[in-house]
């Protein structure tokens, strides 16, 4: 099986937030590469792992990975486990590493953002990170709208504020790589 640079990097990040925080299960592992995502977009105009998140009721979701979620891929399954745990009254999807974290596939400024995201959530459970990603204004909250953008696509455009006096160089940058990977015949 080829993996692409894009897969490589979902599945560690998958296994760095798994850990090097507590309580990681399906939700809280979304809202963070959610966060990690549109803040790395925000800073340079590209995202870390590739996904694409939707506006769900529940939040921003990346639709790919919530639907292999039930039927991973073998690569999801060698390098993680998702182990059913009774919490209370319900019952958390834990994710735990199968595999060292391999840094060689991030930039400098990536393992920053993860390690800073694992530092401020380390021992958050799931609530703190809905509110935090369902912030009034931000990217999930501008489609959702209500819900009158259910099931629309979040646009990594709108990690960038509008009063962010960098936000035309990052948008532009964006523009860029996006041209770059349309001539080259990479969709991202």
């Amino acid at each position: 099986m080829i993996k692409s640079h894009e897969r490589e990097k979902l599945i560690n990040v998958a296994v760095y937030f798994a850990s090097n925080t507590a309580y990681c299960g399906k939700t809280k592992l979304i809202k963070l590469l959610y966060l990690l995502d549109f803040e790395h977009f925000r800073q340079t105009g590209r995202n870390v792992t590739g996904l694409e998140y939707r506006a769900w009721k529940l939040g921003p979701v990346p639709t790919a990975l919530f639907q292999e979620w039930m039927a991973p891929e073998p690569d999801f399954v060698a390098a993680l486990d998702i182990v059913p745990e009774k919490v209370l009254d319900f019952e958390r999807l834990r994710v735990v590493p199968r595999v060292e974290f391999d840094d060689r596939h991030f930039t400098r400024r990536e393992l920053r953002l993860m390690d800073e995201l694992a530092c401020r959530f380390h021992d958050e459970l799931t609530k703190p990170l809905v509110n935090y990603t369902h912030i009034e204004l931000g990217p999930w909250a501008k489609i959702w709208d209500g819900g009158r953008g259910n099931n629309e696509r979040i646009p990594y455009s709108l990690a960038v504020a509008d009063d962010d006096p960098h936000g035309q160089a990052v948008l532009e940058a964006a523009e860029d790589y996006r041209n770059i990977l349309s001539a080259i015949g990479t969709a991202h």
